[in-house]
Order: C-alpha cells, then sequence, then structure tokens
C-alpha cells in the first residue's frame, strides 16, 4: 500500500508578486519565505536576481528585487466567496 494513499493532497503554499510593470506571479513558496529571498537579492551583489519557481508553469523565474512593489499571500476564501451558502447564526 502507498504510504500516501488515504492521506489528502498536501497543496503548495504559493505568493504573488506584482512589479513596477503591473506584471503579477504566482510564485511557490510561503508569502514569508519569498520575502526573504526577495530581500536577500536586494542585499546581494548588483543586479543579484531573486530567484523564484513560478507556480503555474514550474519555470524559474529571476526577478529584479527593485522591481517589486507588492507581494502577498493568497486569501482562503469563505464558502460564501466560493459560491457555497452559509448558515444564519441562531440567537
Amino acid at each position: 500500500m502507498n504510504s500516501s494513499e488515504g492521506k489528502p493532497q498536501e497543496t503548495s503554499a504559493t505568493a504573488e508578486i506584482v512589479l513596477v510593470s503591473g506584471q503579477v506571479y504566482r510564485v511557490e513558496g510561503r508569502a514569508r519565505d519569498v520575502e526573504r529571498i526577495i530581500l536577500d537579492a536586494a542585499r546581494g551583489s548588483i543586479m543579484q536576481l531573486a530567484w523564484l519557481t513560478d507556480a503555474d508553469t514550474g519555470n524559474e523565474l529571476g526577478i529584479n528585487p527593485e522591481h517589486v512593489v507588492l507581494l502577498r499571500a493568497p486569501i482562503a476564501q469563505t464558502p460564501h466567496q466560493r459560491g457555497g451558502s452559509m448558515a444564519s447564526p441562531e440567537h
């Protein structure tokens, strides 16, 4: 029996990066970890890129940390936001 049978598939964490150009990338990793990679590149040598993995394609991305204007973690959706119904609380 496979050890992963019966266990839910674990989804990988992702973060979104918005550049000054308006281009948006969804990358693998928690937002805090992605932030650390971007900060490390910014503090590194001149023109050091932040190397990340595109969550949609799996391709490696080299991002200039000086061009990053926004980093955000995905927001968990409530059942109501997904189109499900939410029972109203009774008093």
